[in-house]
C-alpha cells in the first residue's frame, strides 16, 4: 500500500475539507491531516503503539464482527467470507484474507478505517490489533496466543504475497499532473452523503432494503394510510435517514428493521425510555449490538431520542 506524503494529503484536503465551509484555499491543519493520514504500509510503517493476541481479539470479534462475517469467518448471508478459501487455482476459488490478500497491513488498515459496519473507527487500537490477529488465526496464519503488535507485525507472511506484482505494461503507466487544474471558485457543493454505507444502491434481491422504511407491503406502496407520527418522530426522520438507515433500514447486525412491526414488538415492550437509553449509551446483549449513538457521537441526545421515536412509531 502506497504511503501518501503528508504534503500531498494536505494539498488534497485543501479542496475536500474546506469545500463545505466555503473557504477554498485555506491550508489544512495538522489535526485535519492526522484524521486522514491513518494508512498502514506493508512494512508496518504507520502502525500505532499497541498490541493484542488472537485470544484477546476473539471477544471483540464475536461482539462486533461475527454478526456479518460469522463466528469462523464463513460469512453471513451476502456478507464477505474472510477465512479459508483454499487454492485459488481450484474449481471453486474464494478470495478470502487467507487465500488472496497479499499484505496483513491491508487487513489492519481496513478494520481500523471502516469496521465495524455500524460504527466505523469506533474500535480502540488494541481492539484492532486483537481482531486482526483473530482473523489471521482463523486463517491458520498465527497462533492463538501470539501477540500482534507494531514490532511483530512484519513476522506475518501472507500466502498470496508473491502473486502480486507491479504491472509494467506501458499503457497502464500514468504521469501525475498538477497543471491546468480546475478553478476551485467554479466548484459548487450540491450535497453530501450522510450516514454510514448508504444502502439504496443494493439490488432488490440482496436482502438489503433500499426504502427508508424497509420493505413495504404492496398495499402500502399503493397508497394505504400511513401511521400518524408525533412531533418528535417527525423530527427524527431525517436523523434516521442519515445515521440509522444503514442497519435499521435493512435489519442487519441484530437491528430491528424500521417498519417491521414483528421485529420491534420485543423492543417496544421494554419501554421507550429504555430504548432511548440503549440508543444513546450503547447496548450489547442477546438482542444484538448497538454502539453508543450508532457511532455518530456528533448527534445530540435529543436527536437520537427523536430518531428512536420515529423508528418505534413507524413500526406500529
Amino acid at each position: 500500500m502506497f504511503k501518501f506524503p503528508s504534503a500531498l494529503i494536505a494539498a488534497g484536503l485543501l479542496a475536500c475539507t474546506t469545500a463545505i465551509a466555503g473557504d477554498f484555499g485555506r491550508a489544512a491543519t495538522d489535526a485535519e491531516i492526522a484524521g486522514w493520514d491513518i494508512d498502514i504500509r506493508p512494512d508496518g510503517k504507520g502502525l500505532p503503539v499497541g498490541g493484542a493476541t488472537a485470544e484477546e481479539g476473539e471477544g471483540p470479534y464475536e461482539a462486533k464482527c461475527a454478526m456479518c462475517h460469522g463466528s469462523f469467518g464463513e460469512g453471513v448471508d451476502r456478507w464477505p467470507v474472510i477465512a479459508g478459501g483454499g487454492d485459488l487455482d481450484g474449481t471453486d476459488p474464494k478470495k478470502t484474507v487467507g487465500s488472496y490478500w497479499p499484505y496483513a497491513s491491508t487487513l489492519w488498515d481496513y478494520i481500523n478505517r471502516a469496521m465495524p459496519y455500524p460504527a466505523p473507527q469506533s474500535l480502540t487500537v488494541d481492539e484492532v490489533y486483537g481482531i486482526t490477529a483473530y482473523v489471521l488465526y482463523l486463517n491458520d496464519l498465527v497462533d492463538y496466543e501470539w501477540e500482534l503488535n507494531q514490532d511483530t507485525f512484519t513476522e506475518v507472511v501472507m500466502p498470496n504475497t508473491d502473486s502480486f506484482f507491479v504491472d509494467t505494461r506501458p499503457d497502464v503507466q500514468n504521469t501525475r499532473c498538477f497543471e491546468n487544474c480546475a478553478d476551485p471558485a467554479s466548484f459548487k457543493i450540491v450535497g453530501v452523503i450522510g450516514g454510514v454505507s448508504p444502502t439504496g444502491h443494493f439490488k432488490e434481491d440482496s436482502g438489503v432494503a433500499s426504502s427508508h422504511y424497509g420493505d413495504q407491503p404492496a398495499e402500502e406502496e399503493a397508497g394505504a394510510e400511513k401511521v400518524a407520527l408525533s412531533a418528535d418522530a417527525m423530527a427524527g426522520e431525517s436523523v434516521h435517514q442519515q445515521a440509522c438507515l444503514a442497519c435499521h433500514g435493512a435489519g442487519i447486525a441484530g437491528a430491528p428493521k424500521t417498519g417491521d412491526k414483528s421485529a420491534w414488538e420485543g423492543r417496544v415492550s421494554q419501554g421507550l425510555a429504555t430504548l432511548v437509553d440503549h440508543a444513546i449509551n450503547g447496548y450489547q446483549g442477546n438482542n444484538g449490538y448497538m454502539p453508543p449513538k450508532g457511532g455518530r457521537m456528533d448527534l445530540s441526545d435529543e436527536a437520537v431520542a427523536q430518531a428512536v421515536s420515529f423508528m418505534v412509531e413507524s413500526s406500529q
